[in-house]
């Protein structure tokens, strides 16, 4: 796997060949950054540990998206060519709490760095730096706000192990597709939170799809998900709340 190295001015790049385990297929990235060889590189690299990922090129681009979608995480870039990435942090935090944002700049100065964090960010990474540490570090920050800093997630007698993408029912292993277990997962992050069939279709496959007429592929996904479950006795704790999408129950109807 090819990972780049940049520069204080992007253009050099070096090669270095390193493989981390996969903590969450199927994260929704945010990628604030006006340089575009890198926000690209950033992007291929992610796409390629199987993240889902956009990328916006300017504070007004940021802002429409934000407006517009929800993100598991953003990385955002303090210098743009129309705004201070740090106004646009405030703006995060106000919209999107619970979002996870690494600050990425250029600038190198303990003020900087102090500032980002006391604004809402969750980290704090200096250019240049290694793609491999980049995602190192998203993995940390979920895993720390969204997993309680474990790589294993119990709801009762279902588990999930981020690292291996497995899923046991009362011990039983689950054959699930990748998109069954990203599927499993965000319904357990958000449980007893009604997720729209637009929402799980952006968070899965991108916002590609929110021009799309129908969104039968999520019933799919989510009506193999509950026979595979329910095939190893367990509990059905996804409801359908007609007209808007489903729910992940805490307590099963």
């Amino acid at each position: 796997m090819l990972t780049f190295y940049y520069g204080l001015r992007f253009g050099q790049a070096s090669i270095l060949l390193q493989n981390l385990p996969l903590l969450l297929s199927g994260m929704k990235v945010l990628i604030i950054e006006d340089n575009n060889e890198m926000a690209s590189s950033i992007r291929d690299f992610l796409v390629r540990e199987n993240y889902v990922c956009e990328i916006a090129a300017s504070y007004a681009q940021a802002e429409e998206k934000l407006f517009r979608f929800q993100y598991d995480c953003i990385l955002l870039d303090i210098m743009l060519p129309d705004g201070n990435g740090l106004k646009l942090l405030k703006l995060i935090r106000s919209e999107q709490q619970l979002t996870n944002v690494l600050v990425i700049s250029a600038k190198n100065g303990l003020d900087d760095k102090v500032t980002g964090l006391e604004e809402g960010a969750d980290d704090y990474i200096t250019k240049p730096f290694h793609l491999p540490e980049l995602h190192a570090r998203i993995r940390a920050i979920y895993r720390r706000k969204n997993l309680n800093g474990n790589n294993l997630v119990q709801f009762n007698e279902i588990s999930l192990n981020t690292n291996t993408l497995g899923v046991s029912v009362h011990g039983k292993i689950l054959e699930v597709t990748r998109k069954e277990f990203d599927l499993l997962l965000y319904f357990i992050v958000n449980k007893d939170r009604v997720l729209s069939r637009q929402s799980i279709a952006a968070h899965l496959w991108g916002d590609y799809t929110d021009d799309l007429a129908n969104f039968d592929f999520v019933y799919q996904h989510v009506k193999n998900l509950r026979k595979k479950i329910g095939a190893a006795r367990g509990t059905d704790y996804i409801s359908t709340v007609y007209g808007i999408g489903y729910k992940f129950n805490t307590v099963a109807s």
